[in-house]
C-alpha cells in the first residue's frame, strides 16, 4: 500500500499559457507537501500565465523549457487543464513527445479538467477507464477510452479528474497512485 510519502520524487507540470490556475496550484501544493519536488515545464519562456475560472489569471515561473527538458530526469507528469492550455499543447509536436515519453515508460500520469486532450494525441488511451470534463467525454470514447463521471478515476498509471471541485479527491488519488510508483523504482 502506498504511503503517501514523495520524498525523492520529481514531477514534471506541463504547461503553457492558459492553465486553469487551481488545477496546478492545488494539486503542485499537496505533491510539495508529499515531499515531491514540481517543476513546470513549459514551450514558453520564463514564466506561463494562468486562467482564473472566468479571466487571465496570475503567471508561474518557468523552471525547465520544454526543449531542454527530458522525460527521464522526471518519475511522474501533473496535466492540469483548462481549455487554452491542453488545446495548445496538442498542437506542439515537442509537447506530444514529452508526454508521450511517460505514457511508454509506464510512469504515472495525473490529468484533470481538459488536460486528457493532450493525452488523446499519444495515440495510446484505448481501453484506458478516464473522466474528464465534460465535454471532452466524446473525445475520450473516439479515441477508445472509457469515459466515466466520477470525481476521480485511477487505471494503472493515470489518474483522471473531470474539474476543479474534484480536486480533493484529484490530490488523494493522485499522491496515492505516485507514492505506489516511488515505492517501485529501483534503488539509483
Amino acid at each position: 500500500m502506498a504511503d503517501g510519502n514523495l520524498n525523492g520524487m520529481k514531477v514534471a507540470i506541463l504547461v503553457t499559457d492558459g492553465f486553469e490556475q487551481v488545477e496546478l496550484l492545488e494539486p503542485r501544493r499537496a505533491l510539495d507537501e508529499a515531499g515531491a519536488e514540481t517543476l513546470v515545464v513549459s514551450p514558453k519562456g520564463d514564466r506561463a500565465r494562468g486562467w482564473n475560472f472566468t479571466d487571465w489569471g496570475d503567471e508561474v515561473a518557468v523552471d525547465v523549457p520544454l526543449d531542454q527538458a527530458k522525460p527521464d530526469d522526471f518519475d511522474a507528469l501533473l496535466l492540469p487543464g483548462g481549455v487554452i492550455n491542453p488545446d495548445r499543447l496538442r498542437m506542439d509536436d515537442n509537447a506530444i513527445a514529452f508526454v508521450q515519453a511517460f505514457v511508454d515508460a509506464g510512469k504515472p500520469v495525473a490529468s484533470i479538467c481538459h488536460g486528457p486532450w493532450t493525452l488523446i494525441e499519444t495515440g495510446k488511451m484505448r481501453g484506458r477507464r478516464m473522466t474528464s470534463w465534460p465535454s471532452l467525454q466524446t473525445d475520450l470514447e473516439n479515441a477508445g477510452a472509457n469515459w466515466v463521471d466520477q470525481a476521480s478515476v485511477v487505471d494503472g498509471n493515470l489518474v483522471t479528474s473531470r474539474m476543479p471541485d474534484d480536486i480533493p479527491a484529484f490530490n488523494r488519488d493522485m499522491i496515492g497512485l505516485f507514492s505506489q510508483a516511488r515505492t517501485r523504482r529501483p534503488a539509483a
